[in-house]
């Protein structure tokens, strides 16, 4: 049944286009007044429209024949949803940035990201995510996929970037991945800027 709502069209075309992703209730407040929002996300909610996957967070219905259940967000997504909530920077943590990079199959028992904000443990979804507060040294790493690899570099340690894992991570990063990480070398400690320099090299094949 469709919903009749001034501002429900606009918030379910927000959220149908961002796909699978969560959007958080930041996003849909220049439609109309708070109370308003809240109640037609209330009313999606309800028939099914649109999901709510966490505190202040939906997303479009996806299913997934082969597990026969809905897919639900990742926590990366959830996380970074939730950060632009607030407004907050957030960077995955050694092992989960190596993990979401796929250079570690190891899944971290815990899920944590270093932040701008407070140190806090959120529940989104079903994980509980540990935000743990960092200074400049950490969060002034710009770009979208360099805070990654510097986390992730740290965790694998100088004998852990096998030639196998930096020629992975050169195929994986896009051009402007790379020149973010040429920009941010001079953030690096001594043994890690010979390996960035690598990574950052253009992938022959």
């Amino acid at each position: 049944m469709r919903v009749i709502h001034p501002i429900a069209d606009k918030l379910v075309a927000q959220v149908k286009a961002r796909g699978g992703k969560s959007v958080p209730i930041a996003d849909f407040l220049d439609f109309g007044p708070r109370a308003a929002v809240d109640q037609a996300l209330s009313r999606l909610v309800r028939q099914g429209t649109i999901r709510r996957v966490g505190r202040g967070l939906y997303a479009w219905p996806q299913y997934s024949t082969l597990l026969n259940q809905m897919v639900v967000p990742s926590p990366d997504d959830l996380a970074r949803a939730w950060a632009r909530q607030y407004g907050l920077r957030i960077i995955p943590s050694g092992a989960y940035a190596a993990n979401l990079l796929g250079i570690s199959t190891q899944v971290p028992a815990k899920i944590i990201y270093y932040t701008n904000g407070r140190t806090q443990t959120v529940k989104l979804g079903s994980h509980s995510v540990k935000f743990l507060n960092r200074g400049p040294k950490t969060m002034d790493v710009t770009g979208q996929v360099a805070p990654h690899v510097f986390q992730a570099l740290r965790y694998m340690g100088a004998n852990g970037m096998t030639p196998s894992v930096i020629a992975r991570l050169r195929r994986l990063l896009k051009p402007k991945d790379k020149a973010d990480l040429k920009l941010n070398l001079r953030r690096a400690t001594g043994w890690m800027k010979p390996l960035i320099e690598s990574i950052a090299q253009e992938d022959a094949n």
